[in-house]
């Protein structure tokens, strides 16, 4: 029988909460009373955060991205539903604790002289009993070593509050807590116009403060604390989340972005090139868009990401909006002078570091093979091969859904779209390159795609911002691990970068080329098509991401990481923590499928090998 809460002297209905629904069939509870007063519970956990207020502020945000919280404006409603739930929680869970989110009247260390480093204050009380003075002590240690935009948290205690004014605590029996109150240091001083990046933060900060307070209060009240405190954090999605994730994939299915920018005469623009002795750059054509730029912005932007309640989420989120909106903005400049600073903007500079190391293996391949190959296996025989590999991972999981196309509108190759994989008309590949390449494109490119279509967030099958350099890389180490490395082969990922330095120093393409066939002795047909990659589009700086990608995968095997979240979706490096996350509060599975090739013999070997510690160069079989 659901409970019912009767507050004597306040103006509201009585309320129903369905608590053992929550407790016997783990069905979350989102109860929305009126006013705005708010009851989340997402599973049962040993804590509580309150708001009492109907102001969306700050300390409104940091509850309500918390798995189980309660918004309340009236005390009296507030005090009975924390005590009904604690009372379930306790028994449940075997330790309870409410923690009380508000904010202080001003930010009173701020002055005129110095407005950007003073301290901000932070107050805390507790009740008396050990695990709340520890859930205290920890909140103090974990706030005072955060830093917020160069103001730092001087953590002091809570003091009595004006007289006559109640508070939360005051008549909750039993009920452990933790009251929190810190200085509005996100809002511009004098006014109610806010900092959002600051704001931002500051709920970030502070939802995983309190988290470790929590896990500190279990621990000092004998129970089992969780492995890592994340996990105490939201295993829900709410609807807004997966409203503006469908919104925001649905953007990004609206266009092939690699399609847009891939010239579709690259076997004419070779003749044309050759015909004119390597002086002239060639013309390049491209399909028509099948997209009107500024409509998708609109209705990229449309998408709200106000009430995610998620700080994690509504960042992931966002830098993907952002990330796509500088996409279709590469589109709408495609062979303008424009497009080379945008795609700066997308893929970045190349490093120094980065140049050196490609010039270093250009330096110790200088033997290796470097004119077009002899003739190999057509488009045919490698799209025959791609379907076998693919029915291999169908066998192991039937959603493994890929389509294998032969085009004759793409340079000589393979190219992944999400779960298309396109096969050049024009390829002619070595056969003992057939096995790394097809590990690269369906054992990575595919995999990642289906693995995260069975996630909860469509964006990790569409990828997350600034996957494409550890997606890369991973693909590359696939190359090696299966025993496909050659020394011709990290040629040309070096080659790759050494060009893309070059094009976004200013050379033009026949010089880019000549930087190539000349300097470095790549072949007449090689080097040309190393720099029709480069200036696809009007100069693209994409192809960078390789060898960049691969020496952040080794870095990552060498300093003791896992490689299984990559495999969870379309992730980048920078992302790693947040999968970890996002794992941890179980709001993603396991990878359904790992690659093949990790299991093969002479794959455990060469893991092994990187994993003490190799450079590229030792990837090549000699």
């Amino acid at each position: 029988m659901r409970p019912k809460l009767v507050v004597p002297g306040a103006p509201l209905a009585p309320i129903e909460l369905d608590l053992d629904a929550l407790q016997k069939d783990g069905r979350p509870i989102r109860n929305d009373f009126c006013d705005g007063h708010r009851l989340h519970l997402d599973r049962p956990l040993p804590f509580l955060c309150v708001h009492l207020g109907s102001q969306q502020n700050a300390a409104y945000h940091i509850a309500s991205a918390s798995a189980s919280y309660l918004i309340a404006a009236d005390i009296g409603l507030a005090r009975a539903v924390v005590r009904l739930v604690a009372q379930r929680m306790r028994e449940r869970c075997g330790a309870f604790l409410v923690i009380d989110l508000g904010e202080l009247a001003e930010d009173r260390f701020l002055t005129e002289d110095v407005p950007f480093l003073r301290p901000f204050e932070i107050a805390l009380g507790s009740g008396e009993t050990a695990p709340e003075k520890a859930a205290l002590k920890c909140f103090a240690t974990a706030a005072s070593e955060r830093e917020v935009k160069y103001r730092t948290p001087r953590v002091c205690e809570l003091g009595s509050a004006p007289s006559g004014e109640a508070q939360l605590w005051d008549d909750l029996g039993n009920v452990a807590w933790l009251a929190v109150r810190f200085a509005p240091i996100y809002k511009v001083p004098g006014t109610e116009r806010i900092y959002p990046a600051l704001h931002d933060r500051v709920v970030a900060n502070m939802v995983d403060t309190a988290l470790q307070a929590v896990s500190a209060f279990l621990k000092a009240s004998k129970l089992e604390p969780p492995v890592t405190h994340r996990s105490l954090g939201r295993r829900a999605y709410v609807d807004a989340v997966t409203r503006a994730d469908r919104s925001i994939d649905e953007v990004a299915s609206a266009f092939d972005f690699l399609l847009a920018v891939t010239p579709i005469n690259a076997e004419q623009a070779w003749l044309e090139f050759q015909a004119g002795d390597f002086e002239r750059a060639p013309k390049l054509y491209y399909r028509p868009l099948e997209v009107e730029i500024a409509a998708e912005k609109r209705k990229l932007y449309s998408i709200s990401l106000d009430h995610l309640e998620d700080p994690l989420l509504s960042g992931l989120l966002s830098e993907k909006q952002q990330e796509l909106d500088l996409q279709l903005s590469l589109l709408a400049t495609r062979e303008t002078p424009r497009f080379v600073e945008l795609g700066r903007a997308l893929y970045g500079n190349v490093e120094p570091a980065l140049a050196t190391r490609a010039r270093d293996i250009l330096g110790k391949t200088a033997g290796a093979a470097s004119a077009a190959p002899q003739k190999g296996l057509g488009a045919d025989a490698v799209a025959a091969a791609a379907r076998d590999m693919i029915a291999g991972y169908r066998a192991i999981h039937p959603g493994f859904e890929a389509s294998v196309e032969i085009r004759a509108d793409l340079p000589a190759g393979l190219l992944v779209s999400r779960n298309r994989l396109f096969v050049s008309r024009d390829t002619s590949l070595a056969p003992e390159r057939l096995t790394a390449l097809l590990s690269h494109e369906i054992g990575v490119h595919l995999l990642t795609y289906f693995n995260g279509d069975m996630q909860g967030l469509s964006i990790l099958r569409s990828g997350l911002a600034g996957y494409e350099g550890m997606q890369e890389g991973l693909a590359v180490l696939a190359e090696y691990l299966v025993g496909g490395m050659t020394a011709a082969r990290l040629r040309l990922l070096a080659a790759r970068v050494v060009a893309c330095e070059a094009m976004l120093d200013g050379a033009s393409f026949d010089q880019v080329f000549r930087i190539l066939h000349e300097d470095h002795g790549f072949g007449e047909h090689v080097a040309f098509n190393v720099v029709l990659r480069i200036f696809r589009g009007g100069g693209l700086a994409k192809d960078a991401i390789y060898l960049r990608g691969v020496l952040e995968v080794l870095d990552h095997l060498r300093n003791g990481g896992s490689l299984t979240p990559f495999w969870i979706g379309k992730i980048s490096a920078a992302h790693f923590g947040a999968i970890q996350e996002l794992s941890a509060r179980g709001l993603l599975r396991p990878p359904l499928l790992e690659p093949a090739f990790l299991s093969s013999e002479g794959a455990r070997p060469r893991l092994k090998k990187a994993m003490a510690g190799i450079d590229p160069i030792d990837m090549v079989e000699t």
